[in-house]
């Protein structure tokens, strides 16, 4: 892919490849510094405005829509001709930059740009919770569900796989005490209760994980198609878009699961008699903003046996 690629030579300096010339030279030479109060690079301003600013101009006339910069630090801060030919290249170009974290003026402007999608390799979902609502009575099925047979594992654990590794804390709350013991068994955190509403299992999963993360998802239990893919998708949209509500759709068809901001845990912890979180999202149109799944499968969910029928079916 066209664009431009450093790396650092030990105890020698830091060098630029043009990625389509191959060409390469210079930015940086090592400064030893036995006392650490500086960085023992120092960089070599004039490559920087001739012909690094010469490589990213090139870029302007490739073909590829995307070019690739890898990787940008404390250096490119002492060249402004090199900085304004990035700046170039985001108005015309679809850029993949690596930029480090350190606090400086030309990295926060570039982390902060508004058409920039941010993906912190630290932390890449921030600090979103999830709830996974296991507490459907299974009237229309006729038993629970969320144990029934599909493609050879109860239907609960599609949901238990998902989240594995994406949050900073999870609950499963569930009025089902085999629930809780399958939980139990794959150590995943789990609330037993029994309550019958709707809005009791949002008040209580809050009150569980509520206080430790700054957005949650509230993840139905039947939906076995939704694909991890979508749900990390979503949970970089809401962590670069952070006072929205994300929720995955399909063309004009919306569903789950939902991404709520912390700001709004209070009205969702409040919710009137047998309400859920589709009162507080219709109550802030202006706030929802959708992740378009691949399949509308995943958005599926099943309430009935012929639609744990049909959707195997359709897996298959």
């Amino acid at each position: 892919m066209p664009g431009v690629t450093s790396w650092v030579v030990p105890e020698k300096g830091v060098y630029l490849k043009n990625n389509w010339s191959k060409e390469i030279i210079q930015i940086g030479r090592y400064h030893p510094d036995p006392t650490h109060k500086r960085n023992q690079m120092l960089a070599i301003p004039e490559c920087f405005d001739e012909k690094g600013t010469a490589f990213l101009h090139s870029c302007l006339h490739a073909t590829s829509e995307w070019i690739t910069i890898d990787e940008i630090g404390f250096l490119e801060s002492n060249s402004c001709k090199y900085r304004q030919a990035i700046r170039t290249l985001m108005k015309h170009k679809q850029l993949l930059m690596v930029v480090r974290k350190q606090k400086l003026p030309f990295l926060e402007e570039l982390r902060n740009h508004k058409d920039v999608f941010l993906l912190d390799l630290d932390q890449p979902y921030g600090n979103a919770g999830c709830i996974i609502m296991a507490s459907g009575q299974g009237t229309r099925f006729g038993g629970n569900k969320l144990l029934a047979d599909f493609n050879g594992q109860p239907l609960i654990d599609f949901s238990l796989n998902i989240i594995k590794n994406l949050f900073t804390t999870s609950v499963v709350v569930t009025i089902h005490k085999e629930i809780q013991s399958l939980c139990i068994k794959q150590n995943i955190p789990v609330l037993l209760h029994t309550f019958p509403h709707r809005n009791d299992m949002i008040r209580l999963g809050l009150e569980t994980i509520g206080d430790h993360i700054d957005r949650c998802v509230f993840l139905p239990a039947d939906q076995p198609l939704l694909q991890k893919e979508s749900m990390i998708s979503l949970l970089l949209c809401a962590e670069n878009d952070r006072n929205s509500i994300w929720r995955t759709c399909y063309g004009d068809i919306v569903g789950s699961p939902v991404i709520f901001p912390a700001e709004f845990f209070e009205e969702l912890q409040n919710l009137p008699l047998r309400k859920g979180g589709s009162l507080v999202i219709n109550n802030h149109p202006d706030r929802i903003r959708t992740f378009s799944v691949s399949d509308i499968n995943e958005l599926r969910d099943i309430d009935t046996p012929d639609d744990l029928s049909q959707l195997l079916h359709g897996n298959l």
